[in-house]
């Protein structure tokens, strides 16, 4: 700062270099305080707080992921919901099949009244196929099993990234689907079931995959035939019940999920914002002080530059 003396001297007017010093100092401080009301940041470089920039910078791409871990659930939550669609479909074509070959076991019917009821079963087992081929997500068949890392009838395992590390994870298995799969185990009236999966008796319940592929029913099956089928159709409905409740259990599990990642990106948010985010009512006080200042400093910087003109007197 200048001293008394420096008054008397002309050529360096060191009190108003000292005003031009301060002046300076304020406008920039106007400068940066102008700049975080108009962004809403209180750090805008790294510059004007290292460290907070640094721990910001990674609670944002913490944010970031867990944001697209949330939009992964949502789409794991779709995935589940069109699979679980789809069984409860194919569990009500095999309430109705129960029902038929319910009545198809009893002695009242002739032999043609239960043929065309063998006709309905066989139709029943087609839409199931049907229904199996049309449940599709993306590139996935979801019911048709993972044939690249397993026989037919083998599940689809889908991992979903349900969070921002590596071990943020749920596991769903999706059981594959076919009339051919569901009944293509154990024994029926004449025969066991073969290789292809099918019997050699009245009843045949084959596992053959492609055109014709489903159940075939002999028209001389008889009530017992239709009595001893009955079994089957009851274990391929415990089996998609099964199946969905799996499912809802995924579901459940997402769902917790999607809350944890809700609250976690709210806390992360708040964190951050604490860390970058301008406080208004604090920069508006500092403002009006740096306003009062620089009036204030400006003021001085015009009595240095009239103080020379005091050596004036002594040419008198």
């Amino acid at each position: 700062m200048a001293s008394f003396g420096d008054l008397n001297r002309v050529n360096t007017n060191i009190q108003s270099l000292d005003s031009q010093l301060s002046l300076n100092r304020i406008n920039k401080q106007m400068s940066e305080n102008q700049l975080k009301m108009s962004t809403g940041k209180r750090i805008n470089r790294a510059e004007d707080d290292s460290a907070g920039f640094s721990i910001a910078t990674k609670l944002r791409s913490r944010v970031s992921g867990l944001n697209q871990a949330m939009q992964n659930v949502g789409d794991a939550k779709s995935v589940l919901d069109i699979a679980e669609s789809s069984y409860g479909s194919i569990i009500d074509s095999l309430v109705e099949m129960k029902e038929l070959t319910t009545q198809a076991a009893n002695d009242t019917l002739g032999d043609d009244e239960r043929g065309f009821i063998g006709d309905q079963i066989r139709e029943i087992g087609i839409d199931i196929d049907n229904i199996v081929d049309q449940t599709v997500y993306q590139d996935y068949e979801l019911l048709k099993g993972n044939e690249e890392t397993s026989t037919v009838g083998g599940n689809l395992t889908l991992d979903f990234q349900v969070g921002e590390r590596e071990s943020d994870t749920i596991t769903a298995e999706l059981r594959a689907v076919s009339t051919g799969g569901m009944f293509a185990e154990g024994t029926s009236a004449g025969g066991t079931v073969d290789d292809l999966g099918a019997t050699s008796g009245a009843i045949k319940a084959t596992a053959i995959f492609g055109e014709g592929g489903g159940l075939t029913f002999s028209t001389t099956a008889d009530s017992a035939d239709y009595r001893a089928f009955l079994s089957h159709v009851d274990d391929a409905i415990t089996t998609m019940s099964e199946d969905v409740n799996d499912i809802g259990i995924t579901q459940s599990s997402l769902s917790v999920r999607e809350e944890a990642l809700s609250q976690s990106i709210s806390a992360n948010e708040s964190a951050k914002s604490r860390i970058m985010d301008t406080d208004f009512a604090k920069a508006q006080s500092e403002k009006v002080r740096l306003s009062i200042l620089q009036q204030t400093a400006t003021s001085s910087l015009a009595q240095a530059n009239n103080g020379p003109q005091s050596v004036l007197g002594f040419l008198g």
